[in-house]
């Protein structure tokens, strides 16, 4: 009889729980991805309607100047906030909604805000590229 050495088992229960910590782990990162990306995919209502909108640049740089200012300059070369002049290269439409009625990013605010008037303001954010 071939009997393995206690040192061979502890061995290979190692390389056995060494494995499953790396499967598991795979695993575990995969999973949080795909339910990250999961809410890239949920449709909510405002955007959809303001997606739908053509928005117009004059009314939004108003509602910049009325809102945003502050934060982002008069000519949204960032003071507070970040300089907004190639925000619309670095983020998609859905994103930069997102950031504006959730505020997502602190100190940034959440506003409540119409769907054409956010359209209006992102045709302006546009406007700036």
């Amino acid at each position: 009889m071939n009997i393995p050495s206690s040192k061979a088992l502890i061995k290979e229960g190692q390389e056995i729980s060494s494995w499953r910590i790396f499967l598991l782990s795979t695993v575990t990162l995969v999973l949080l991805i795909l339910f990250w990306r999961m809410g890239d995919f949920k449709q909510d209502p405002f955007i959809t309607e303001t997606l739908s909108i053509q928005g117009e640049a004059l009314s939004g740089s108003k509602l910049f100047k009325i809102n945003c200012v502050g934060c982002h300059g008069i000519s949204a070369q960032g003071f507070v906030g970040p300089d907004l002049h190639e925000v619309t290269q670095e983020m998609s439409d859905k994103k930069i909604i997102n950031q504006v009625i959730r505020g997502l990013t602190p100190p940034m605010p959440s506003f409540e805000i119409e769907p054409q008037s956010m359209a209006d303001l992102l045709e302006y954010m546009h406007s700036l590229n």
